[in-house]
């Protein structure tokens, strides 16, 4: 998710200092990060999938260890098995032959150093996109592009949404979920709005089908990183667990999550 911070510069007239400040900061064991996320764009097979396993590192530390070695695999209730294998030492995994369907459910299998980490998700459908409405005087002062994604919930079932919001010149994202509580069997929209979006800008609006359990860690998640939330470096209230368990040592949890979801994507250049 795309952050914005304001860097403040204090000008002080006549005196001028430099003070080095060495902060300590207590580092932890590293912890195994999961970023699973299966799409099944709508109209292509879906075979192709990859899983990406790195580990936390100290705070200031500017690169993402990947986490390799790992034997990943997903089987399926009738015990298909999908292997992930890892391309080098990048962490990323993949699998070329993985068959989804909806409904069906998908185990999650890692064995990373001696430890057993396991996850179970559902294949959730994805209604498509049908159109999308611009707005170029937005925003509180006017001057926001606003994008609204239009779809149709299905009646008489809980649903709930993850649009992503993706601007490939920038090569930055917006994330937002939503649930049908108050739109159920009605049309409506996912919305994104950006004083930095200009005309000619191309992007790529996903939504994928995502169970109740995802849409809540989401939801949690993207609430303690909302760029509104106050101070940029604050310490979040909580951890947030995800649905993948250390089943070998349950005190050396994973971050991170598992999800299969089918998935529609709506190429819009911006006017």
């Amino acid at each position: 998710m795309k952050k914005k911070f304001k860097t403040i510069f204090i000008l002080l007239t006549l005196i001028s200092c430099e003070d080095v400040i060495d902060i300590d900061v207590n580092n932890a064991e590293p912890r195994l990060v999961i970023d699973a996320s299966i799409h099944w764009l709508k109209g292509t097979n879906g075979n192709t999938q990859l899983i990406q396993l790195s580990l936390t590192a100290p705070y200031f530390d500017d690169a993402i260890p990947p986490a390799t070695g790992a034997n990943v695999f997903i089987l399926d209730s009738s015990n298909n098995t999908f292997n992930f294998i890892e391309e080098g030492n990048t962490g990323i995994y993949k699998n070329k032959n993985f068959i989804p369907v909806i409904g069906e459910i998908y185990n999650l299998n890692i064995l990373y150093k001696s430890e057993t980490y396991i996850a179970t998700e559902t294949m959730t459908p994805a209604v498509p996109i049908e159109s999308i409405e611009q707005k170029n005087d937005g925003g509180f002062s006017g001057d926001e592009i606003e994008i609204k994604a239009y779809y149709t919930d299905p009646e008489n079932i809980e649903n709930y949404y993850l649009f992503e919001f993706l601007i490939l010149d920038t090569n930055s994202s917006t994330l937002e979920v939503y649930d049908d509580e108050f739109t159920d069997g009605n049309q409506i929209f996912a919305f994104y709005s950006d004083e930095d979006l200009e005309s000619g800008d191309q992007m790529l609006i996903r939504n994928s089908g995502i169970s109740e359990r995802t849409y809540e860690f989401l939801n949690i998640l993207l609430q303690q990183t909302d760029e509104d939330s106050g101070d940029p470096f604050e310490t979040q209230t909580t951890t947030v667990r995800g649905n993948c368990i250390n089943q070998t040592n349950p005190d050396n949890f994973p971050l991170g999550y598992f999800r299969v979801s089918e998935t529609d994507v709506f190429t819009y250049v911006v006017e």
